[in-house]
């Protein structure tokens, strides 16, 4: 891929954020917004918002990359014919866009047959957007434009762990993370994808989660990884088809969690 294309996929991907954040920010703190449930044995909000952005997020690749495919989470996959595949969740953190929380946001990634390569995460509320990929690697929001990094030298002791549920997923998998929940200094819940955010900024060490999609995680990998860490999942091979993930800031951490999570 030569720079040309580069900059072509990058300058889609920063419409696609634009105009998913034009499309929702009328709907986020709404009075009287309603949520269909996507889910027979539960609760999994969908949004107008949710749709809005992916709608819009669609007509810019109709007229920028009309010949990518796309996987996104509302209105699935659409063929292409260039070999790459642009993977988006509109709102990834549903529930806390329902709710006022701040910590969902927009994921938008391009990947090929080995998986991403370009990744944004989005919130458009605070206007902080976290891109990795190309060689770039930084956040642009109200504190203004930084790189982004890992943490280096911190250790599972040491270390800040987030998840969205506290109950992680099974019964078997939410009994993996307090097994490494019960070796570190804190851990936090609720994040949704601001989590691995937080990790590729040096705020954080750990993300584990479990039962997630590609659209969840693919922007979450560009980002984690142009910024010095590592994701795979619990067996420690690759995690952008989804399942159980790990993000971890550096190789050490990484490796003294999944020693934990993998015996599961």
């Amino acid at each position: 891929m030569n720079i040309t294309e580069q900059n072509d996929i990058v300058e889609a991907a920063h419409a696609m954020a634009d105009a998913a954040r034009f499309a929702i920010l009328p709907f986020f703190r709404a009075q009287g917004l309603s949520a269909d449930n996507k889910l027979a044995g539960g609760f999994d909000p969908v949004t107008e918002a949710d749709r809005a952005a992916e709608r819009a997020m669609r007509d810019v690749l109709a007229r920028l990359r009309p010949h990518d495919a796309i996987l996104g989470e509302e209105y699935g996959h659409s063929d292409g014919t260039s070999g790459l595949t642009w993977v988006l969740d509109p709102i990834d953190g549903t529930r806390g866009f329902i709710s006022g929380t701040p910590t969902w946001g927009v994921l938008i990634a391009l990947s090929n047959d080995a998986g991403p390569v370009f990744g944004i995460i989005d919130q458009p509320y605070i206007r902080e957007r976290f891109v990795g990929g190309f060689g770039a690697s930084f956040v642009d929001g109200p504190s203004g434009p930084m790189d982004l990094a890992c943490r280096k030298e911190s250790t599972l002791e040491e270390a800040i762990l987030l998840t969205t549920f506290p109950e992680v997923g099974s019964a078997t998998e939410a009994a993996a993370f307090g097994a490494v929940s019960e070796k570190v200094r804190l851990t936090r819940y609720g994040m949704d994808c601001y989590g691995y955010a937080l990790v590729a900024t040096g705020q954080v060490d750990l993300v584990i989660e479990a039962g997630l999609n590609a659209y969840d995680i693919q922007a979450p990998i560009a980002v984690v990884e142009a910024a010095g860490g590592i994701v795979t999942d619990w067996q420690g091979g690759p995690a952008h088809d989804g399942g159980r993930v790990i993000a971890a800031a550096n190789e050490k951490v990484h490796a003294e969690a999944l020693a934990i999570l993998s015996q599961y």
